[in-house]
């Protein structure tokens, strides 16, 4: 197995948004914000190359909504899935999978693409397949009017259209090994409704992909919740639980959107869990 970075864009987000009540004199210490009040993230997927499977977990904003849509986001940096790709030697036809944590925009636009006379959408992975779960496809495919925003229609519907849709098989547990992707699963709910994070076994490392139960290394303390989450009182024992499992595991954590720290690891302090080391992609994968 080897795994790679993929970036696919770089944008902006109001900081207060991304920290809830946590005012900004203290998060603005970890993520300093511009004169707008904006900090930046990152879209950093993940590939797995496993055998002659290539899997993409998560695929970023794509670049098919409106210039309109994307001033809200400020873009900046000149990263793409396909210059990504093209660094390890692949193209979007040679992948296998799409493993998309959850069906927000930022996570899943890329997912989707215009055809080529933009009169419709289409599948931008043709040969892959696209691995979403039952209960957050209903989720997301029927909005509640907190996420509607958040739920594009044209970045969801035509990987259904398309017939290549598939849901993963859920376990009893919140936590579960996936056999359709041969790494273990961590369901969690605060966010949105069913979100799914990755636990990858690599050499003698568990690589977390922490999507948006850990934004960035600046929400680590548990009351660090962003206000986009729906359930903010659920993401605080569900965050708690995996950090601790994280310091005590010494996992490495993947950031998906933290644009200054790629990889971290934790420990227990006499304030709970904490930051201890930091990494970049090439050091760890």
């Amino acid at each position: 197995m080897k795994l790679y970075p993929i970036e696919s864009g770089n944008f902006k987000l109001d900081g207060g948004a991304m920290f809830g009540v946590v005012p900004k004199t203290i998060w603005n210490k970890t993520n300093p914000a511009d004169d707008n009040n904006l900090i930046d993230i990152a879209a950093r997927c993940l590939l797995i190359e496993d055998g002659n499977r290539l899997i993409l977990i998560d695929t970023g904003m794509g670049d098919k909504q409106s210039e309109k849509f994307f001033g809200y986001y400020s873009l900046w940096g000149s990263h793409s899935i396909d210059k990504s790709l093209a660094k390890y030697g692949f193209s979007r036809d040679d992948i296998t999978d799409v493993f998309m944590t959850h069906l927000h925009f930022d996570h899943c636009g890329g997912s989707v693409k215009w055809n080529s006379d933009k009169t419709g959408y289409e599948p931008a992975f043709k040969n892959a397949k696209y691995w979403s779960n039952e209960n957050h496809w209903e989720w997301a495919t029927k909005p509640n009017a907190r996420e509607k925003a958040s739920f594009l229609s044209e970045n969801i519907l035509p990987m259904q259209e398309s017939g290549q849709l598939n849901f993963i098989k859920r376990p009893e547990s919140d936590f579960g090994f996936s056999h359709e992707m041969n790494f273990g699963i961590y369901y969690v709910d605060g966010h949105t409704e069913k979100q799914m994070i990755p636990h990858i076994q690599y050499h003698d490392k568990t690589i977390v992909f922490c999507a948006d139960l850990l934004a960035t290394a600046g929400h680590i303390p548990l009351p660090y919740v962003m206000g986009y989450d729906t359930r903010p009182l659920l993401t605080m024992p569900e965050k708690s639980k995996f950090l601790n499992e994280a310091a005590d595991k010494n996992y490495y954590l993947f950031l998906e959107h933290d644009a200054h720290n790629q990889i971290i690891t934790v420990e227990h302090t006499e304030r709970g869990v904490r930051l201890k080391d930091v990494f970049t992609c090439e050091e760890i994968l």
